[in-house]
Order: C-alpha cells, then structure tokens, then sequence
C-alpha cells in the first residue's frame, strides 16, 4: 500500500530525514515510535506532501512523492494532523461533511463510510451532532478528526499522536477505532510516542531516532529487546 524508500526531507536548510526506509502493507496497522523530535511528524508530512523531500514515496505501486498535498489526498491518503485543525465554528455534522470527497458517491451511498458508521463508533459524537466543533472537548475533537479523515474513503490513514493528552478511557476507545478501521480493510501507519498502544494493536513497528529507522520488526520483537527500548525510547 505504502513504500517509502531512501526518504530525506528538510526545513528550509535544516535536513531532518535521513534515508528513511519504511513500508504499509493493505490492512495493516503499522506503528512509527521514536522521541520527540526525531522526525516522526515531519515522516508523515513528506509523505502527505507537506514538506520538501526526496527519495521515493510510492502509494499503490505510483510514485506519489513531489504532489501536491490535495492531489495525495485523492489518490486515497488521510491524514490526521497532531494539532487536530477542526473547524471550530462548524458543527460536528458539518465538520464531516467537509470530509467527503465525493458528494454524488456518498449520496448514492456509495462511499465505504457514512455519518451513521461514525455515530455508531463514536456515540459522543452523535449527542454533539449540532455543536460547534470549537466547544468540544479535546478528546471529542480528536474523535472529529479521525472520523471527518474517514469520511474521505481513504486507503490508507497515517494519524499522528491521536492518543496524546486524552483519558485512560479515551485512549482504549481510540484504540478499539482504528482497530475497526483496520478490519474494514484500511491501513494504518500510526505515529506514536505510548509505547503500550503501540504493543496492543499493531502488527509491525518501526523506532526513529534522529531521523532514521534504528529498529524494524513486530510487537513481541521490540517488547523482547531492553537494549533498544532503553537506548531509543525511554527517558
């Protein structure tokens, strides 16, 4: 689904990426671990086209790399920004519509995703229906954010620290979502610093540090090596 190969990406003159290698298979729940500031966000901005890069990023076998970011986001890419950007004086119903890519599919009821599927994951979200989005909680924001993202039909979602500031109980629901948007056959490359979360529902992982992959490999791989546990995630 996704390849990212020999990736650099750079602020202005500042090179943050350094050859990264990673790959998103169809279905899959891919976790990108790493410190602060070792380039986890900006890996997911390169790919979305949001900042420079170069090397390869190749999105169902096409070249995707040097688009323009909403031309990547019709190819089948969602992306789910760290900051959450709602648009706060919307409601929550207009907020996901703003999603839709397609209005006459989704009319016609035939986009993978529909209002009522988000109500049902999220039945916050449906006693909020006619709030404005700038009043809702931080929790409940991130729950807009991740549904108005689905509500594009995407292929694949790459969502940044989703679970970051949230309740205990929120973040198990966050979980059980992108566990639900996985079965449904999306793929999921999820930028994360909670180590648990990242144990619990992927299926492969990659750790960053300081602009490169240091370690690739499943959940029971990382969980059984202290080393670079200690060396590139603890504090």
């Amino acid at each position: 689904m996704l390849e990212v190969a020999d990736l650099h990406a750079y602020y202005a003159k500042s090179h943050v990426l350094h050859g990264v290698n990673l790959r998103v298979d169809a279905g899959e729940i891919v976790c990108l671990l790493g410190r602060n500031g070792v380039g986890r966000s900006t890996t997911a901005k390169a790919v979305m086209g949001l900042v420079t890069g170069r090397g390869s990023v190749r999105f169902k076998g096409r070249e995707i790399l040097g688009r323009k970011a909403y031309e990547i986001a019709h190819c089948g890419v969602g992306y789910v920004p760290e900051n959450r950007d709602v648009f706060a004086g919307l409601t929550v119903r207009q907020n996901l519509m703003l999603g839709v890519k397609d209005p006459k599919a989704f009319a016609r009821g035939e986009t993978r995703w529909s209002i009522d599927d988000m109500y049902r994951l999220f039945p916050r979200l449906k006693e909020r229906d006619g709030t404005a989005a700038g009043v809702l909680s931080g929790g409940e924001q991130q729950m807009l954010t991740l549904c108005r993202t689905l509500m594009g039909d995407p292929d694949l979602i790459m969502i940044d620290e989703p679970t970051e500031g949230l309740a205990p109980k929120i973040v198990e629901l966050v979980g059980q979502f992108l566990q639900e948007v996985s079965r449904r056959g999306i793929s999921i490359l999820l930028i994360e610093q909670k180590l648990a979360i990242a144990l619990d529902i992927s299926q492969r992982l990659y750790l960053m540090g300081h602009g490169h992959i240091v370690f690739e490999g499943t959940p029971a791989d990382l969980k059984n090596n202290e080393a670079v546990r200690k060396e590139w995630l603890e504090v």
